[in-house]
């Protein structure tokens, strides 16, 4: 039996992968200091320690005696990175350096750190699709902060010989992702509104791009990360590979939920990024990643789990 740090473990994505390790019969704890992160997500036996991921006595108490941690919490709002520059930095930052830092300072070179990147790293691009060797040109401060968390595991790996794993998250959606967060992506919003009949916004034409994956599909890249990782600190898209449009994907809730769409138009918003879609190739083959979750059947089950919550 092996023991986990899941950082960030009550949120979104670390809940899914706490649900994972738990079904596998290993131990987890989880650091989150529940500002996003309910209590609810999470599955029995999990020890939930509540604190700051930037506190270095918290992280080291918890660090302490795991077999490897996976750091997940980060403040992923764009907006709150330009409202609170200093506070969001602190934590994606500051809180990912303390991670590595507490390891360092326990001497257990073996403890490896499987972390959240991000594609915002990449900025806009206008070679599609992105890769790994993309040019990092982030456009926020969220996405600056995640290059930076990039070359801090370099530093820990070359410095301090503990091995890391960055995994750059594309669009991810899924079953508790909170439609009312600042937090939340397009689908969650798309999919509460559209299954109770309510209106939907799209800016512009409808026709910007992303690649949308699945939850399930991002855990798996989890796992598989932390039995890859090493003090060369090397770091790979995840992703689907396939572009959708915001109008394809408005389209194809409303035929999932059966209900008649709305559709509100606005003005583009300035400074969006047109397209982005990634190469899921790399981390494919250096995962043994086979097989992901298709669009229609992950949004079935992000409006059936909304359907259970009401």
């Amino acid at each position: 039996m092996s023991s986990w740090l899941v950082t960030g473990g009550a949120g979104f994505i670390g809940s899914h992968l706490c649900d994972a390790l738990v079904a596998r019969g290993d131990r987890v704890c989880v650091l989150d200091d529940l500002s996003t992160g309910q209590r609810a997500n999470l599955p029995n036996g999990v020890t939930l320690l509540e604190g700051d991921v930037a506190d270095a006595a918290r992280v080291d108490e918890a660090m302490s005696g795991v077999d490897g941690c996976f750091h997940l919490a980060a403040v992923a709002s764009v907006e709150k990175g330009v409202t609170d520059w200093i506070g969001t930095h602190r934590t994606n930052l500051t809180g990912t350096i303390t991670v590595f830092d507490a390891i360092r300072r326990q001497g257990r070179r073996d403890v490896p750190v499987v972390y959240a990147s991000s594609a915002a790293v990449y900025g806009d691009v206008a070679v599609l699709p992105i890769t790994e060797a993309t040019p990092c040109r982030p456009l926020s401060a969220y996405g600056a902060d995640k290059y930076g968390c990039e070359l801090h595991a370099r530093v820990a790996g070359v410095g301090h010989g503990i091995p890391s794993m960055g995994l750059r998250f594309f669009n991810v959606y899924g079953p508790r992702q909170d439609a009312r967060s600042p937090y939340s992506g397009v689908i969650s919003i798309f999919c509460e509104r559209i299954r109770s009949g309510q209106p939907i916004a799209v800016f512009g034409d409808g026709q910007q791009t992303r690649d949308f994956v699945y939850v399930g599909d991002v855990v798996r890249a989890l796992l598989a990360a932390m039995q890859h990782s090493s003090d060369a600190a090397p770091v790979f898209n995840v992703c689907t590979g396939v572009p959708t449009s915001v109008e394809t994907l408005a389209t194809l809730i409303a035929e999932v939920t059966g209900q008649r769409l709305t559709v509100h138009a606005k003005p583009p918003r300035i400074g969006e990024i047109k397209h982005s879609i990634g190469d899921p190739h790399p981390a494919s083959n250096a995962l043994a990643l086979a097989g992901r979750t298709g669009l229609r059947d992950g949004l079935a089950r992000v409006v059936s789990w909304l359907a259970d919550q009401h």
